[in-house]
């Protein structure tokens, strides 16, 4: 339940967690805890706990692709917001489903033993135990889960609480490291409309990293809407940027066939390029936007799909072209991975920094290890704090993409 707060009490309460938070607030720009990978190099990338499902990816296969030994930080996506709170988003899969010796990470079953953990959570567990260094942070929210931002933004400091319990659970003690929150979007719209206004956001981190201290992660995956007018302006991320220890900014998504008759556009372009359908929507738009905000670059990631968006009944090889509808795809119509796209259908031409895939009447935009490459050129040359990447599963099972970040 929200406190009762009256107006004058509301705004006491947030002055006080300011200045909380404040004191709180990771002197630097970067995360430095032991065992952290410093600026420019960290590599996160998300893990989704209903991945287990039709995907059939298990912590496992982290370890088996190789990806483990390039990952600095992992995302475990998603848990819940309702009712003002963090709350579990799957509980089978978080901390119940019981793994095989085969399944698990190393070799040995989980056990129905009283209090034994389970799940991805133990499997994440032993995970930490064959890579020290890795960091996890359970991400909450997301595009399904972000309408409970509003309400947990009524009462900061209670939201805070109940995540902090939450992740620091002992039943999965040890498991996490922090905290990412994957509010889409505050004080805009997402699946829902938030009309919180442009100090909510700010307040939300700032409880976050008074509640949770200096020596956890505090991290947010925001919009890349660089656009004039656009999300970006929406909330304070300057003034939250100081609560966090990086942003993910989801440089992708900017084109699809939810625009069904196109037209055809590269889903994360790098930079603009002549015949962009909307002015902003690309990563150099939204990195830059962040900076001339007050955002330090080492705090910024750049972000990367690991799969494509793709249309069908095209006209045109090239980017601009009409279409009839998505492209048939695995799990969802206008979308598919990246390990399916290499084959189904193979790159053929780049524009803007990303990769484009022409075959039969289908056309695709998805990254490739070379266009991987340019992104890392850009990261470098920006001073940029690292990448991450949505999401593992998307992935060859020898981790090609993965292999590719640097």
């Amino acid at each position: 339940m929200h406190r009762p707060y009256g107006p004058a009490a509301a705004l006491t309460a947030v002055a006080a967690l300011l200045v909380t938070a404040l004191s709180a607030a990771p002197a630097g720009a970067d995360d430095s805890g032991p065992g952290d990978t410093g600026a420019g190099h960290k590599v996160v990338g998300y893990f989704t706990n209903w991945g287990v499902y039709g995907r059939n990816y298990h912590v496992k296969n982290i370890e088996t692709s190789g990806s483990a030994n390039k990952l600095t930080h992992i995302n475990y996506a998603f848990g819940n917001v309702t009712g003002g709170k963090c709350a579990i988003g799957d509980a089978y899969a978080d901390y119940d489903k019981a793994y095989d010796a085969a399944g698990s990470v190393d070799g040995k079953a989980d056990t129905w033993d009283a209090g034994a953990l389970r799940g991805n959570f133990n499997q994440l567990r032993k995970l930490k135990q064959l890579h020290p260094g890795l960091k996890i942070l359970w991400s909450f929210g997301g595009w399904t889960w972000s309408g409970g931002f509003a309400d947990a933004a009524k009462d900061p400091a209670a939201f805070a609480d109940s995540c902090y319990g939450l992740v620091n659970d002992p039943r999965w003690a040890g498991v996490f490291d922090g905290i990412d929150i994957d509010w889409e979007y505050p004080n805009a719209c997402g699946l829902t409309c938030d009309a919180g206004g442009s100090d909510a956001f700010r307040n939300l981190m700032a409880a976050l990293r008074a509640r949770f201290g200096g020596s956890s992660l505090v991290t947010a995956a925001i919009t890349a809407d660089g656009s004039p007018g656009g999300k970006l302006e929406a909330a304070d991320y300057a003034g939250a940027a100081r609560y966090v220890d990086w942003y993910n900014p989801m440089t992708y998504d900017y084109f699809g066939a939810w625009d069904a008759k196109g037209p055809t556009a590269p889903h994360s372009p790098l930079t603009s390029y002549d015949g962009i359908p909307k002015p902003g929507f690309h990563s150099d738009a939204a990195i830059q936007k962040l900076k001339s905000l007050g955002v330090p670059a080492n705090k910024l990631l750049l972000g990367i799909g690991f799969y494509g968006r793709g249309w069908t009944g095209v006209n045109r090889s090239a980017p601009g072209g009409t279409a009839t509808g998505p492209a048939a795809g695995t799990y969802e119509q206008g979308i598919e991975d990246y390990k399916v796209l290499k084959a189904k259908c193979p790159a053929n031409g780049t524009v803007a920094g990303t990769a484009y895939a022409s075959c039969g009447s289908d056309w695709w935009s998805y990254d490739t290890p070379s266009t991987i490459a340019g992104k890392m050129a850009y990261k470098d040359q920006q001073g940029l704090g690292g990448t991450f990447f949505w999401e593992l599963s998307g992935d060859t099972a020898d981790g090609e993409l993965v292999r590719s970040i640097t």
